[in-house]
């Protein structure tokens, strides 16, 4: 299952998965918009290299109830998922206030993330994939040293609460002066990573025993809608097709390297 898969690196997520994964497998491609998920499923579906099973499905991940109830359906239809990718996220655009796109950009990108977290690891069949897919930006030496605590060591709930904190710091407009980044990207993605190792940190010992994988990784600098507002230099970027085969041949191989668990990783190697 991948999430915001009706384009960009999901949607490439879902066509590679398709493209390696056996007639016997289903991979669910979601989205928010009813319409996108479909036409991006048939396309995925027709194409001439896909080899299995593909459907669409409707699912806002903000809304922490669909997403407990979608992973309760897959849990009990089918006894468990094997991979779940998290990669759903809000447009950040460089021509409006950050503060007036906060809280759909939090929703999504921290709050989705949550829910999946908390709703998918559970139903998560031994030797299984959970990923999140993050950002180098993720790792707490980009974060003012004052706003370590809050997400070093801290469980889910301790990451939820600091960013709450800091989405009410943003509309008090006191976000900067209490050391939290300008470009919320930032502080967003370093809360997505620390909440992938809250949950890990907790799974640890029975994860690694069965081979399990839960981890953040970053794709790097892809050539999406998403990333065009902010870079000039798109020389060196990856096409989502690209990213996604990257990301792949991480998430598929077995057995799991344990040195990779509950970590935030690019191209092969962990970012501390």
């Amino acid at each position: 299952m991948v999430t915001g898969a009706n384009q960009g690196i999901g949607l490439a997520l879902v066509e590679g998965l398709a493209a390696r994964l056996g007639s016997e497998d289903l991979v669910l491609l979601t989205g928010r918009n009813a319409q996108r998920v479909a036409d991006a499923a048939a396309l995925v579906a027709a194409a001439p290299g896909t080899r299995s099973r593909v459907a669409g499905r409707v699912l806002d991940v903000t809304d922490a109830g669909a997403v407990a109830r979608l992973a309760g359906e897959l849990g009990g239809r089918h006894g468990g998922v094997d991979i779940v990718v998290s990669n759903a996220v809000a447009p950040l655009t460089p021509d409006r206030p950050q503060s007036e796109q906060a809280d759909e950009f939090i929703d999504v990108a921290n709050g989705g993330t949550h829910a999946m977290l908390r709703s998918f690891a559970p139903v998560l069949r031994p030797g299984g994939r959970l990923l999140v897919v993050a950002s180098s930006l993720g790792t707490l030496g980009h974060l003012d040293p004052r706003l370590h605590p809050l997400f070093d060591g801290v469980a889910l709930e301790g990451v939820e609460q600091a960013v709450e904190s800091w989405r009410a710091a943003i509309h008090a407009g006191t976000a900067e002066d209490l050391g939290w980044p300008r470009w919320i990207n930032v502080a967003s993605k370093v809360a997505q990573v620390a909440a992938v190792r809250a949950v890990a940190a907790q799974r640890r010992a029975s994860d690694l025993a069965d081979g399990t994988l839960v981890a953040s990784v970053c794709p790097g600098l892809v050539d999406t809608r998403a990333s065009r507002p902010w870079f000039d230099d798109f020389s060196q970027a990856k096409t989502p097709a690209q990213a996604a085969k990257d990301l792949l041949d991480f998430i598929l191989p077995t057995p799991m390297d344990p040195e990779m668990y509950g970590e935030l990783v690019r191209d092969g190697k962990v970012l501390r």
